[in-house]
Formats: structure tokens, C-alpha cells, sequence
């Protein structure tokens, strides 16, 4: 392991295997960015982004990079969406944020 992977694996704020069996982790200072200047509204929804990540309705790829997907799930009368882009079998969240449709791309999973 590499000294970046090494303090990134230290850092881990969570981490959850994915609907398509790959681990998908944050650190807290990422994780601190999305809650507390991108998207405050998900402070505090470890627990619903996992169960995105985990538990999607959809899966769709980045039209841009097709490094990224998209997991979305429903809650109530909007997406959760959480962005995570794949990199050596591994996968790091970009973003979170609520939506009320969901973007186009590729479909690679649906439930």
C-alpha cells in the first residue's frame, strides 16, 4: 500500500459495499466539505447515503466520465443521489445531494 492509500485507509469515515459489490468509502474531511459548505441538508444522513449506496432503486453512469455512477433512491417525494467515481476497484463518493428527477445516462442497474 502506497502512502497516499495508507492515510486515506486511515481516514475512512465510513465505508459500505455497493449494490454492484464495490467498496465505496468518504474520509471525514470530505465528508465534512458535502455536509457543511456543498449540501447541508445531508448533515447527519450517513445512514441514508449508505442505504443509497447499498440498496439503490437506480444506478446510472456519469454522461461525462464514465468512471462516475449515480445511486439513486427515493425518499418520499425526492432522490437522494450519491455521485461516486470507480477508480482500481474502489470507489470514493464525490457528492450527495436531493433531486427531485433523475439525470440521464447509461442505466446499469435498476430494481
Amino acid at each position: 500500500m502506497n502512502k497516499i492509500a495508507k492515510k486515506h485507509s486511515q481516514n475512512i469515515h465510513f465505508e459500505v459495499k455497493s449494490k454492484l459489490s464495490i467498496l465505496v468509502d468518504t474520509t471525514k474531511i470530505y465528508w465534512d466539505v458535502i455536509t457543511h459548505t456543498k449540501h447541508p441538508t445531508l448533515r447527519g444522513r450517513e445512514s441514508d447515503v449508505k442505504r443509497v449506496l447499498s440498496e439503490p432503486d437506480e444506478i446510472r453512469s456519469s454522461k461525462k466520465d464514465k468512471s462516475v455512477l449515480l445511486f439513486y433512491r427515493k425518499f418520499d417525494n425526492r432522490y437522494l443521489c450519491v455521485v461516486v467515481r470507480f477508480f482500481k476497484k474502489r470507489g470514493f463518493i464525490i457528492t450527495a445531494y436531493w433531486t427531485k428527477k433523475i439525470k440521464e445516462g447509461e442505466l446499469k442497474w435498476r430494481r
